[in-house]
Formats: structure tokens, C-alpha cells, sequence
């Protein structure tokens, strides 16, 4: 361990990319509180801001200070361009993109001036793919946020987002369309957030392919 342990509040530990950053987090001595829609030590939907709003008040009650948010969750339509409909865009950014931003929002204003916050975007945002231009725009648009919001929180409060390609993992579901593109273990995305939560950089994407 080269950092003083650190409370994480993990939120989406649950799937594939998520169980990956909890092992790694735990691997380095940190404290991690998990928060999903089951299953998790919190419960949230974080496309409710109500429920983020509980959830943050749930994690003071019960752990004390957060050191650090790690976001794996989100979810976007796959779907044509010419199917697509103006809900499936608008859940998708909800799904994905306004819901982490949420999560930070409303963590600006409670967690410590040393705190920070690792947001989850994805290789669509540069290498769009056939019915994928939901996750393309959402994707753009967390990393511009990430961008932005680096000269706005207030302290020394940091944000970056972590964008993989397609994992070695998921290759049995994701393989096809994601033809030609070269996968990578969940394990190398699970390090990019270690590099976020304990390093001193902010404002950053971490390209991970």
C-alpha cells in the first residue's frame, strides 16, 4: 500500500467492470461502501436524485466521510439511428450521463475538500460503432462534463473518467460488435480507477485499449 487507506463509495459494484474495481480498491487496503440497486451495503438508483440524495445521507450515517466516489454504472439503448426514438436518447442520457453527473452534484457539496470522483465513459466516444450513437453521445458528453466540472469543484476536490474498450471478459456477449477492436481484461480498467481515486490528477479521461 503507498497511500493511507481511503473510505470509497463504489457505486455499480455488481457487474463485470465494478466487482473488478471493489477487488482492486479492497487488494490496496481501502474501505469500500457499495451502492446499487441490490445487493450492495446502500442502496440507489442513481437516475433518481432522490435517491442519490439517500444514499449520500445513508453512507454519513453509517460510515462517516467519503474520500473518494467511483462510479461503475450506467446504461444506454443500443439501438439504429433510424429506430431510435426520443426516449430511448433521453433515457439514455439520463441512464448514463446526467445520472453521474448527479452523483457528483450533489457530492460537491458534502464530501471533503480532498475528495474526488471517477466517472465510467467508454471507447464509443471516439470509435462510434453501428447502433451505438446513444452511447457515443453520452460518452462525449460525461467527458466533456469531466472536463469542465475539474475547474469548478470547489477545493481541492478532483474528477476524472475512465474509458475502456470492450473486455476480454465480455468478448462471449460484445465479441460481434465489437469486431477488430482489441479487448483488454477488466483488470486494466479496475487499475485506471486506483490511478484516479489515489493519484493527484483531475480533468482526465484514462483511455484504457
Amino acid at each position: 500500500m503507498t497511500t493511507s487507506p481511503l473510505e470509497v463509495l463504489l457505486i455499480g459494484a455488481n457487474g463485470t467492470l465494478g466487482r473488478a474495481v471493489l477487488t482492486a480498491l479492497r487488494e490496496r487496503g481501502h474501505q469500500v461502501v457499495t451502492a446499487s440497486r441490490k445487493d450492495a451495503d446502500v442502496p440507489v438508483d442513481i437516475t433518481d436524485p432522490g435517491s442519490i440524495r439517500a444514499m449520500y445521507d445513508a453512507v454519513a450515517e453509517r460510515y462517516g466521510e467519503v474520500d473518494a466516489v467511483a462510479s461503475a454504472a450506467g446504461s444506454v439503448p443500443w439501438r439504429p439511428l433510424a429506430e431510435l426514438t426520443t426516449e430511448d436518447v433521453r433515457g439514455g442520457l439520463e441512464g448514463k450521463a446526467v445520472s453521474q453527473i448527479e452523483l457528483v452534484r450533489q457530492g460537491a457539496a458534502r464530501l471533503p475538500a480532498h475528495a474526488s470522483y471517477t466517472l465510467i465513459t467508454g471507447v464509443l466516444a471516439r470509435e462510434p460503432l453501428l447502433t451505438g450513437s446513444v452511447a457515443s453521445l453520452v460518452n462525449g458528453a460525461v467527458e466533456a462534463f469531466v472536463r469542465a466540472a475539474a475547474i469548478e469543484l470547489p477545493g481541492r476536490q478532483r474528477i476524472n473518467a475512465v474509458s475502456p474498450t470492450v473486455f476480454t471478459e465480455s468478448l462471449d456477449v460484445y465479441g460481434d460488435t465489437f469486431a477488430g477492436f482489441d479487448a483488454v481484461p477488466v483488470a486494466r480498467a479496475a487499475n485506471a480507477y486506483v490511478k484516479s481515486i489515489e493519484g493527484h490528477r483531475t480533468g482526465q479521461v484514462f483511455r484504457v485499449e
